[in-house]
């Protein structure tokens, strides 16, 4: 029987960094960096452009609009007429999101910003007319978002959880803070789902991808 091998921190950087990710979306990044914002990791932009890419998505919901970072890699792939709903409460950050859209001449009808509370805002949405939700927001209400996820995708439809393996504290069984143990539940609650299939990546601070049955 041979012996299985475990990949080292080396060859995961080399995955991280094997597609590169656009100028456009790495200046988004970067700029998110020095916001004091959520940065996405190279490997996590270029899964998404690839995700909807392999979707030809057109209706996209993102749970955590950030400064516009994961939006601009979710473009990058979707459908040239896609339109994305992007919800986040920090007002500010939408705006920096808006601003790296048009100056990434992005049409101002494939994004609607949406101000508030997700999950107040998620429940004006209509069920199964989506083809990506990305999870990326409280991970407090990780939970919640899953099964807001569940109603709003298309049959064939993708949920993907970031920050799924977050700070590599959700693998370590001592760790019982907060956020671990809902980012936990989370991926329990997909993994039960009859209607998931899903894949747990080791890309940023991991990134669960669902489909739903």
């Amino acid at each position: 029987m041979s012996e299985t091998f475990l990949l080292d921190q080396r060859s995961v950087a080399f995955a991280e960094d094997y597609v590169p990710a656009s100028e456009q979306v790495s200046a988004a990044r970067r700029n998110a960096i020095a916001d004091d914002a959520p940065a996405p990791s190279n490997g996590v932009t270029t899964a998404l452009t690839f995700l909807a890419k392999a979707l030809d998505a057109t209706a996209v919901v993102e749970i955590g609009t950030g400064t516009g970072t994961t939006g601009l890699a979710l473009f990058e792939g979707m459908n040239p007429n896609g339109v994305l709903t992007s919800i986040d409460s920090e007002v500010d950050w939408q705006l920096d999101a808006k601003q790296t859209f048009r100056d990434n001449q992005i049409p101002s009808q494939r994004f609607r910003l949406i101000s508030g509370r997700p999950l107040d805002v998620l429940n004006n949405l209509r069920d199964g007319a989506y083809d990506l939700v990305l999870i990326n927001a409280d991970k407090l209400e990780y939970v919640e978002y899953v099964a807001q996820a569940e109603r709003l995708l298309r049959s064939g439809g993708i949920a993907v959880i970031n920050d799924a393996l977050w700070q590599d504290l959700v693998a370590d069984p001592a760790d019982e803070t907060d956020e671990t143990v809902i980012i936990r539940e989370a991926l329990t609650a997909v993994q039960e789902a009859e209607i998931f299939t899903p894949l747990l990546l080791p890309l940023g601070e991991g990134l669960l991808a669902a489909v739903k049955n």
